[in-house]
């Protein structure tokens, strides 16, 4: 710490410190802080873990790892309404330098607004630079708590945990002949924008100066600046963490109020959750009633429009997949709405790029593509990939047909689907920087190999020791195997 003092003048000096930063060292330091944080949870030290919150939050690998975390995404490239942005690694360690909680005031955020597909309109709030750091700093510190007293099966803005975890879950509870036949498939209405402040205050473990002046900061818009009375910034980094730990807990408060029921399952990712039941009555006699009197308190409340109670037999839409029963067998397939978005955004992107070189429109179309197709990859997709291969093939089709109006059929295929491998791939030449020609191909949705996805353990925590091995193995099986 003190060479890097030294050196606060030195522009070059500073880049030269970040380049050469041992970024596995400052990690292992961290990660021993942060287990011992959730060791002092578990065992129920709340002055300990306040002792070892500050000690990390002090800590400068703490500081350079978070900046390093904010900078690192392609949030970094948004700046708030200072204008500032830290891009160069002179500035990153600058800014690691001036991170002080003494004399820290946060500012307004940016505030944008985001269309939703109802037609309705998302806010998001866009920190400064500093703030954003200030928030990752104090994340690392928030982490190990909200890992440790987190719902087993609560899935979404957590470690290791994703989308296709909460569809495994699902497919536990539901996949059996015996499995509970109604399901609870709820909404929170809100639910950034209407915790309650003074809950947040008295409940989460975490500095309440600092924490105080995120809640309190204010947005500005069209040049006026509006105060924040309730709810948790969105567009930090923080506020997944924030929201997550209002709602842990709920998953006990729906069993409890029903502890003679075995068929109850509980699965959550971020504010959308579904619950099981063996029957309507008891989901809307003894799961609703417990689950508002859950929320009331954090200023929240159960979206009247978006709540609803369905037969599995019926089917219902959970992150973007239908899952539904046919002569008692769980079939889940890609909601009919997700593919519909997907390929409207594909058409959108072809229809308006009539002036486009192919080799263009390949870069544009195959992160689109790649990333559905990998979403979906681990459910019963097949369908649903080639009717998408089909629409987009069509598309580019008339793209193609369009941009040559005066070639035919046959020359078209040769300079747009003649692929040396495979049929009808819609490919391009181009020239790689060494001069020599390179194949660009846009890849089919069909060709994603679906695979059967392993589910992360509810309990597991990367911050106890005991899941260690768990983890690592994890990591290099990849969780998953052909079908």
């Amino acid at each position: 710490m003190t060479e890097v003092e030294k050196l606060s003048g030195a522009t070059s000096s500073l880049g030269k410190y970040w380049k050469s930063m041992n970024w596995n060292k400052v990690h292992a330091g961290i990660k021993r802080l942060q287990m011992r944080i959730a060791k002092a949870v578990r065992e129920g030290k709340d002055n300990k873990v306040k002792s070892l919150q500050w000690l990390l939050s002090h800590s400068f690998s703490a500081k350079l790892l978070a900046v390093k975390r904010v900078t690192s995404n392609k949030g970094a490239r948004s700046a708030g309404i200072d204008g500032i942005l830290w891009d160069t690694p002179a500035r990153k360690m600058r800014g690691a330098l001036s991170l002080k909680r003494k004399g820290y005031k946060a500012l307004p955020l940016r505030r944008i607004e985001i269309p939703k597909r109802n037609g309705k309109i998302r806010p998001l709030g866009i920190p400064t630079i500093r703030d954003r750091v200030m928030q990752a700093l104090y994340l690392l510190t928030l982490e190990p708590i909200a890992e440790t007293e987190a719902d087993h099966n609560s899935y979404g803005f957590r470690m290791y945990r994703a989308c296709r975890d909460a569809i495994g879950q699902c497919f536990c509870a539901l996949a059996k002949s015996y499995s509970p036949k109604w399901i609870l498939e709820a909404d929170i209405t809100a639910c950034f924008d209407g915790i309650n402040h003074d809950w947040i205050l008295n409940n989460i473990p975490l500095d309440k100066k600092i924490l105080l002046q995120w809640l309190k900061c204010g947005y500005i818009q069209n040049k006026k600046l509006f105060a924040t009375q309730a709810g948790t910034p969105q567009g930090g980094i923080i506020s997944p963490t924030l929201a997550n730990l209002t709602l842990d807990g709920l998953e006990s408060t729906v069993k409890k109020a029903c502890p003679s029921r075995r068929k109850v399952n509980f699965v959550r990712y971020a504010d959308d959750f579904i619950v099981t039941a063996d029957t309507k009555e008891l989901i809307e006699e003894k799961i609703i009633p417990a689950i508002n009197e859950f929320l009331k308190p954090r200023g929240l409340s159960l979206s009247a429009e978006k709540t609803k109670i369905v037969h599995i037999d019926q089917g219902f839409d959970f992150l973007g997949q239908h899952l539904q029963k046919y002569r008692n067998k769980l079939i889940i397939t890609p909601a009919q709405r997700n593919v519909k978005d997907f390929l409207g955004k594909v058409k959108d992107k072809i229809k308006n790029s009539r002036g486009w070189k192919a080799g263009d429109m390949i870069i544009a179309l195959k992160p689109i593509i790649k990333g559905w197709s990998e979403y979906h990859k681990c459910i019963q997709a097949s369908k649903a990939f080639s009717r998408a291969d089909n629409v987009i093939f069509n598309s580019l089709w008339r793209w193609a047909r369009k941009r040559h109006s005066g070639k035919n059929c046959g020359w078209i295929k040769k300079q747009y689907f003649n692929h040396p491998k495979y049929k009808w791939v819609f490919s391009c030449w181009s020239k790689a920087k060494t001069g020599e020609k390179k194949l660009m191909e846009l890849p089919r949705v069909s060709y994603t190999k679906l695979v059967r996805y392993i589910k992360i353990k509810g309990e597991a925590n990367p911050f106890n020791p005991e899941y260690a091995g768990y983890f690592y193995m994890r990591r290099v099986s990849s969780n998953t195997c052909a079908i």
